[in-house]
């Protein structure tokens, strides 16, 4: 490997964490929900395991609220990950391309992950609607209303499309700036 190409391979590397943008009230809402709903599914879990060894008993509910808890943290973690920038990566093409083409490249990446969102929050919306209209349960002890576990992925979906949003803009802003050439800049 030549010295340019680890110097570029660097600072893909290093462009990638740049990425990463400070953590909104949204963000910050949905890390603390995730924490409050790991705590609560290790509660469960731990009880259960508990009135299992001593007590020769089960509740029969920790696999389904263990359920529906890791539904909740698995989707309301998105917009968490998404400006932290915790996502996969193509490093082998982003290296490859200069820093205004990696900036391009976010940005039609960013737009095609916003439509898929968009579309994503369309159909867990309809599908939450037809929980709600159909009053679905589930066959268990609790017989949970399915529309409660389900507005999880909603919340979620709608965080991460905010979140996209905010790192669309921040990546266009990226552009800017790396697409006006050097000494341009006015200063007062």
């Amino acid at each position: 490997m030549t010295a340019t190409a680890e110097r570029d391979g660097e600072q893909a590397r290093g462009a990638r964490h740049l990425r990463a943008l400070p953590e909104g009230p949204v963000e910050r809402l949905c890390n603390l929900v995730c924490m409050v709903a790991l705590i609560v599914m290790l509660g469960v879990i731990g009880v259960d395991i508990m009135t299992r060894a001593v007590f020769n008993f089960s509740f029969e509910i920790s696999d389904e609220l263990g359920g529906y808890m890791l539904v909740a943290i698995t989707f309301i973690s998105l917009p968490v990950c998404q400006v932290n920038d915790s996502f996969h990566h193509v490093e082998f093409v982003q290296s490859r391309l200069s820093a205004r083409g990696r900036a391009i490249s976010h940005v039609i990446f960013d737009l095609l992950s916003l439509a898929f969102c968009m579309a994503l929050l369309w159909q867990l919306v309809r599908f939450e609607m037809s929980s709600w209209r159909f009053d679905d349960h589930a066959p268990t002890y609790l017989a949970t209303p399915l529309w409660i576990p389900r507005l999880a992925m909603v919340v979620g979906a709608a965080a991460l499309l905010f979140s996209m949003a905010r790192t669309l803009a921040a990546d266009i802003a990226r552009l800017r700036d790396r697409g006006e050439a050097p000494g341009s800049r006015h200063e007062p």
